[in-house]
């Protein structure tokens, strides 16, 4: 059990407490009433307790006094302390009287005072009861907080040493493949920086211009592989290296003229693509030609409409977001401030 390992939970420590409260009061009336009196008194006093207790702050307390029926709540915390108490006080003489007493004896009002006093003390208690269940509660939340992020920091550990032993095996193909072939170990090392890129740069907030252009490029780069016909490709920079964006923000444009705007079996793909920081904004435009097969699939792709969302997340009003698509050309133009 989880007690006997030190963590044990609150249903636990309940159970434990009351077992206590019960050997106190049994082995304090053992002696001078014997273990069968004991025995009675103990059972009935400790299910009167938790009557009285868990009564009034598991059902009486949240669902009345809390949603303001506090008269009604009076009225029943009375009710149940007399009722309880006397219910209490008779149960003990019946037993007594009926198993145990050489002679009936009667209960007077000084004893059943004793008894109400007695249960008015357990409602008492009930508050204190209710605040270290609260501490408890709250203890073992903060436990299992500090297990979560325990586990989520060594999960972040596994998480960066398995990248980086990818990245040092690709490290070691890169050299084994610049002796034979150094155009597939270029591939390999630009294959590299992009699994960086996603590794170390895509979770930030902000990354520079120069390292999501050099992404962009890498990209361009292993792309143009599955081309068989060479493909015309003209990209115009004007920026400053250090200004900063978000991550991936332009990628859906790039990603979209790969797969929309290149026919395989074509010897004539051109694609413009413009990128100039001017004024605090970020120009950027992209121009390809459209093939047949793929002019369905732009009209009902989600990129664009989810990269408008982000960008309104972003930035709210304070962007461009153009597409001009006539069957024949796709242009993309987006203007965003930059920092």
């Amino acid at each position: 059990m989880n007690f006997l390992k030190g963590k044990a939970t609150i249903t636990q420590l309940q159970v434990l407490i009351w077992i206590a409260v019960y050997l106190i009061i049994f082995f304090s009336v053992l002696p001078e009433d014997g273990f069968p009196q004991a025995a009675s008194f103990s059972t009935i006093s400790v299910a009167f307790y938790i009557l009285i207790i868990y009564g009034n702050i598991k059902f009486l307390f949240p669902k009345l006094w809390e949603r303001g029926y506090k008269v009604t709540y009076v009225l029943c915390v009375i009710a149940m302390l007399v009722g309880g108490g006397l219910t209490r006080g008779y149960l003990i003489m019946f037993i007594y009287n009926k198993f145990m007493a050489p002679k009936p004896e009667v209960m007077t009002l000084g004893m059943a005072l004793n008894f109400i006093i007695a249960g008015f003390l357990n409602y008492m208690l009930s508050f204190v009861f209710r605040i270290a269940l609260a501490y408890f509660s709250l203890k073992q939340q903060a436990e299992e907080i500090l297990l979560q992020k325990s586990q989520a920091e060594l999960n972040l550990l596994k998480s960066q040493v398995q990248p980086h032993f990818l990245f040092n095996t690709l490290n070691n193909i890169y050299y084994e493949a610049y002796r034979e072939a150094p155009r597939t170990a270029g591939l390999i090392e630009r294959l590299s920086d992009i699994m960086r890129y996603f590794v170390d740069e895509s979770p930030k907030d902000e990354v520079s211009l120069q390292t999501e252009i050099q992404f962009i490029e890498n990209y361009i780069a292993l792309e143009k592989i599955r081309i068989r016909h060479k493909t015309e490709i003209n990209f115009v920079k004007e920026y400053n290296a250090d200004s900063r964006i978000p991550p991936m923000l332009l990628m859906t444009f790039v990603e979209n003229i790969f797969k929309h705007g290149i026919d395989k079996s074509s010897a004539e793909n051109k694609i413009d693509i413009s990128l100039i920081q001017q004024d605090g904004y970020l120009l950027f435009q992209s121009c390809n030609r459209i093939h047949p097969k793929a002019s369905k699939e732009v009209a009902h792709g989600f990129g664009i409409q989810n990269l408008r969302k982000r960008l309104s997340m972003l930035y709210g009003t304070k962007f461009e977001l153009n597409i001009e698509n006539n069957g024949q050309k796709f242009v993309a133009f987006l203007k965003v401030p930059i920092s």
